[in-house]
């Protein structure tokens, strides 16, 4: 069993080793056992089997492969199990496919993943995704254990439905993208909406002490979904429902290195981030890079969401420009 209570590990890749086992460590201490990684995070799976390798049997890891056949798939996990410094990982998840791969393919990577399990190199099979009816498509194949999938109060009602498709088909939702990238910002809200449905594990993306310490305090007081968070989530709704960046990262690398997840949502981080951080010297000079936007349409092809990046990019520039000439006005 996981705690309802989860550990996204995505941005411990961003901290030094020593902050991050400090964060791991008074996770596991606070009572935190999920913790959820990804082969391609950098060194996150690094930083986990350092700080608690020691713990292992207190804790439950799943992390990701990408691969698209079965030998990368195993060139993978093996990478991933000397990383995190155990024999075995939890959960092991197919990363984004575009497709879930064809199980009667003994060359494919789900055949990897069961070969991997029959061996005892993983516990359970997983999948992650951002489309919609890729992820039924996995639900409804019956061979997943595990659903990993964009979940918040934002959740259109097929979302929601989904979820419930899950809990009749006892495969697990871990929910990603719980405050949106970063664009809802009132933590009590995102927490007891999600808490709502319990098949629901969502995975916090944690990478300050302080972050981790609110989610503690709010696992310990579990709020109510009570009229006032009620109209928080409302006006979340209202604002940010409809075709915006996620901030999944998949439309990158970008060949003209516009730092696409941030510069396509741009004007929502400047009304609901700490704005300031947003207007440095360096923020301005990325954002002119949209300037070099190449209509490659790379980004517009890998988008989840079907977005079209350009378009959203040279809107956003406008709109940050704008801003700016208020600010120095």
């Amino acid at each position: 069993m996981v705690t309802r209570t989860a550990f996204g590990a995505l941005p411990i890749q961003r901290v030094d080793k020593q902050q991050a086992t400090k964060i791991l460590r008074r996770a596991v201490d606070a009572g935190i056992n999920f913790f959820d990684t990804a082969r391609n995070y950098s060194d996150s799976e690094e930083k986990i089997g350092f700080a608690l390798s020691k713990r292992r049997d207190e804790i439950i890891i799943a992390t990701k492969s990408n691969a698209k056949d079965g030998d990368k798939l195993f060139s993978d996990l093996q990478t991933s199990l000397k990383n995190l410094k155990t024999d075995y990982v939890d959960i092991l998840q197919l990363h984004n496919p575009s497709s879930p791969p064809d199980p009667e393919d003994e060359n494919s990577s789900y055949a990897a993943m069961l070969k991997a399990q029959e061996k005892g190199m993983i516990r359970f099979l997983g999948i992650t995704n951002h489309r919609l009816e890729v992820a039924r498509q996995a639900v409804n194949s019956g061979l997943y254990d595990t659903l990993q999938y964009p979940f918040c109060h934002l959740a259109s009602e097929e979302e929601v439905q989904l979820v419930h498709q899950c809990a009749r088909a006892n495969i697990g939702f871990i929910a990603m993208k719980a405050l949106s990238g970063g664009l809802i910002n009132h933590a009590e809200a995102a927490f007891a909406y999600l808490r709502q449905y319990p098949n629901v594990i969502p995975i916090w993306g944690i990478q300050q002490l302080q972050e981790l310490e609110q989610f503690i305090d709010l696992e310990n007081t579990l709020p109510v979904l009570d009229q006032r968070l009620r109209k928080v989530i409302a006006n979340d709704r209202r604002e940010l429902t409809g075709s915006f960046c996620r901030a999944c990262g998949y439309c990158l690398p970008c060949p003209a290195e516009i730092p696409i997840p941030t510069a396509a949502r741009m004007s929502l981080l400047l009304k609901r981030a700490r704005w300031w951080t947003f207007i440095t010297p360096e923020r301005q000079m990325q954002m002119e890079k949209i300037q070099n936007c190449r209509e490659c349409g790379k980004c517009r092809e890998r988008c989840p969401y079907y977005l079209d990046p350009p378009k959203l990019l040279k809107r956003e520039l406008n709109l940050y420009r704008e801003f700016l000439n208020q600010c120095s006005g």
